[in-house]
């Protein structure tokens, strides 16, 4: 189950069932993606040889609206795990109340040995192989892993130029030059900030001086460490493929992230004489310790975010995890069987669907802005963000606590299920 991210997803949803007030047949069609595409990608590289990628793009459920979902480019994409992302964007927009449905698209790929170049015709090809799927009425796009403003920027330009005039709205987390939103890029981390700090209120804990280790340092593990720090937790670890840096006293975040957006590894910040500066004589900014990816999922904090990729927290691990909470910035992070250990011990976990929704709450805010042909400043944006994602948090609180629900994550699934499922009870079936 572990390696099979749809399969967590259905176990998920089972769970939730007995505690949903969602008919039978009606949660059985919810376990089915409407389509999934899969393209052939022949790009003739910079270096003059032609390689041909595969991708997909799925989606799963249009019962409260429109397709959403990101594209991702990774040598891990497959078919299962783009259908169990489209799903969990389904429950993720129901949950915050957006009126989407859920899609995820991506393509096998390694962007490290891909130039600017090649990702760019990569891009523009999938494009051309989705857009019959894909509008700003059907089906909205939005960068995902290894996906950033540049590459909406070519799939807008693509759909575009078929078109015969500029779409913006057919796809979020653009630059701002193009439509774009100011706070998209930050959004996802933001929300995992906000989330965090809304748990340690309900758990009536301090979250100032409290130990944070996250998974992952790309754009939603460094954005969440940035803001988590600023609000004064405390940064003891984080990690990108090259390994981890531990520090117990806490991580000079701003000097790490300069390191990393600089193009740097980890590995490299750890080993290299790269830190202080906050200055000489400081204590806090001690040379941090080397550790695998796997020994910082085990720390001892008060805190875990997974910000990577799926299936980390698993059968295997749990035992030795030593965190007094999870917050999953990523998607699907943890097992089922790991969830039920999780339980079992008391430790909350606040789930994927709610922790990461920063990112689609504000890519409909862009959404609605470019059909409006008006933008907002940072501000609003920044503002209904924390209003949105905290009443989401606040109804998945209140519906784990007055229904005796067994965790977060089954809370969080039955709002989302009655939500998507009471949506195909008034749409009824067609034909």
């Amino acid at each position: 189950m572990a390696d099979d991210p749809f399969e967590n997803m259905l176990a998920q949803m089972d769970r939730a069932e007995e505690y949903a007030d969602v008919d039978h047949g009606v949660f059985e069609r919810l376990k089915h993606p409407e389509r999934t595409l899969k393209v052939t990608l022949p790009v003739e590289l910079e270096s003059g040889e032609v390689e041909v990628f595969e991708g997909y793009r799925c989606q799963f459920d249009s019962a409260r609206g429109p397709f959403k979902g990101g594209v991702r480019f990774h040598p891990s994409v497959s078919q299962r795990e783009v259908e169990a992302l489209a799903g969990w964007m389904t429950w993720k927009t129901a949950l915050v109340d957006l009126p989407y449905g859920g899609a995820k698209g991506g393509v096998i790929c390694e962007p490290k040995e891909l130039t600017d170049r090649d990702l760019e015709r990569l891009t523009r090809r999938y494009t051309e192989g989705i857009r019959r799927m894909i509008g700003p009425e059907v089906d909205v796009p939005a960068p995902d892993m290894n996906t950033n403003p540049q590459t909406m920027a070519w799939m807008m330009d693509t759909y575009s130029m078929y078109e015969g005039y500029s779409v913006p709205q057919v796809v979020t987390g653009k630059p701002l030059e193009i439509g774009g939103t100011p706070g998209r890029v930050e959004a996802t981390g933001r929300g995992v900030s906000l989330v965090t700090e809304r748990l340690f209120e309900y758990l009536d804990r301090e979250l100032t001086d409290a130990t944070v280790a996250i998974q992952g340092f790309g754009n939603v593990g460094s954005n969440a460490a940035r803001l988590l720090d600023e609000s004064g937790a405390n940064v003891v670890a984080t990690s990108d493929v090259s390994g981890a840096a531990y520090d117990p006293d806490g991580l000079d975040v701003a000097a790490l992230g300069a390191h990393v957006d600089a193009g740097g590894l980890i590995e490299e910040y750890v080993a290299g004489d790269l830190r202080g500066s906050a200055g000489e004589g400081d204590s806090r900014w001690d040379d941090p310790d080397a550790i695998t990816n796997a020994e910082l999922l085990t720390l001892d904090v008060d805190v875990l975010i997974p910000a990577a990729v799926e299936g980390v927290i698993t059968a295997d691990n749990v035992d030795d995890l030593r965190a007094s909470a999870i917050v999953e910035a990523a998607n699907g992070p943890t097992t089922v069987a790991a969830d039920k250990a999780l339980t079992e011990r008391d430790i909350q976990v606040v789930p994927d669907i709610l922790a990461n929704a920063g990112g689609v709450i504000v890519s409909y805010l862009e959404w609605v802005q470019n059909a409006q042909e008006f933008s907002w400043p940072l501000e609003t944006v920044n503002a209904e963000l924390e209003r949105r994602i905290g009443t989401a948090f606040d109804e998945t609180i209140e519906q784990y606590d007055t229904e005796g629900l067994p965790d977060l994550r089954t809370a969080a699934y039955t709002l989302a299920l009655e939500r998507t499922a009471k949506a195909h009870e008034y749409r009824g079936l067609f034909p």
